[in-house]
């Protein structure tokens, strides 16, 4: 399995990348996110993933190590394949297509051509908790939730709550309004625990 490529940028178009390193050309096929993130620049390096298929070897890059990481866990879904999770990674920015999976909201990833209600419910039921389970304050939530989530944590954990089970509601409750005032966020996870 290759990890990713280094190299100067042949061709760059919106769903793929020619890209020259050490005298050879690779064609990478990419989504628009990642098209957009490097378009304008003359060389770099992508995030590779290799599908080999009976007729085919085939590169998928992305210029961050998230979006290739969703993008593998998209085509765990029954249903999904790589160019379907490449079209989602194309339509939605990763972020969002996190956010609806955390949250459940089919809505948001029917709107992606190809993805229709059972497909969007099959990734919401496949991947809520593989998702869930990445650390908290990755790419998700920002700076200013991560004071919020940190002090509220600290209080609960002083109150005698275990720090793991407060973790997990705050994450939640943080999710559903990442606008939480620090008194409320705590006085909606008490009624939880």
């Amino acid at each position: 399995m290759y990890e990713y490529i280094k190299g100067k940028f042949i061709e760059l178009n919106p769903s793929y990348l020619i890209i020259e390193s050490s005298g050879v050309a690779w064609f990478v096929n990419i989504s628009l996110q990642t098209f957009t993130k490097l378009n304008n620049r003359n060389e770099g390096l992508v995030y590779l993933h290799q599908v080999v298929k009976e007729d085919a070897h085939l590169l998928y890059g992305f210029s961050e190590k998230a979006e290739r990481e969703l993008f593998r866990q998209l085509i765990t879904v029954s249903g999904i394949g790589a160019g379907t999770a490449r079209m989602m990674l194309s339509s939605l920015e990763t972020d969002e297509i996190r956010k609806a999976i955390l949250t459940g909201n089919v809505d948001v990833l029917k709107s992606v051509k190809g993805i229709g209600l059972k497909s969007a419910q099959r990734v919401v039921i496949d991947l809520k908790d593989k998702i869930g389970k990445e650390p908290a304050g990755s790419e998700l939530f920002l700076t200013a939730n991560n004071t919020i989530r940190e002090e509220s944590l600290s209080a609960l954990v002083m109150l005698g709550f275990s720090k793991a089970a407060c973790e997990k509601i705050i994450g939640q409750l943080l999710r559903e309004n990442p606008d939480f005032l620090l008194e409320d966020l705590i006085k909606q996870a008490l009624k939880k625990l």
